[in-house]
């Protein structure tokens, strides 16, 4: 289960063929990709930084794509998590999810986006023109996580 945290921007075509090489038994692929926003409710985000602890953010979303192996009947999944400081429309995350059937690969990969969101460590701190923020965790993404534990 490929799971890769990097600075490097990535290819979704190249690395959805990559993991579909390797699959026996696919018949749907579920893909995500989130790009940074170039505005919010601030302004306009002039940049995107993302810290993290090396060892513990792989080590994190790999417990994250196990979970999602275990809950559903998917073949395998890829997650890519970029870091480091991004420009607006920059992708930030790419999580390809693959299973004979749609309905195991689109819940896996709402998964793992919702346990990414809410669970993997990184810091994130958004730039403006008129000077920079770190950004907090939403309640609204906290609860979307919290359908997972039931």
């Amino acid at each position: 289960m490929p799971v890769r945290v990097q600075q490097e921007p990535f290819e979704t075509e190249k690395e959805v063929k990559a993991l579909l090489a390797n699959a026996e038994n696919a018949g749907a692929v579920v893909t995500f990709t989130g790009i940074v926003r170039g505005r919010d409710e601030r302004g306009e985000i002039k940049a995107f930084h993302l810290e993290h602890y090396p060892a513990m953010t792989a080590k994190k979303i790999t417990e994250i794509a196990n979970e999602a192996k275990k809950r559903w009947n998917i073949e395998d999944c890829l997650v890519i998590h970029r870091h480091g400081t991004l420009k607006p429309g920059e992708e930030i995350v790419l999580v390809v999810c693959i299973s004979s059937h749609r309905g195991e690969a689109f819940k896996a990969a709402n998964f793992l986006m919702d346990w990414l969101k809410t669970k993997a460590p990184f810091w994130k701190k958004e730039e403006y023109a008129d000077g920079s923020h770190w950004v907090e965790a939403k309640a609204e993404d906290d609860a979307e996580a919290q359908k997972w534990d039931e």
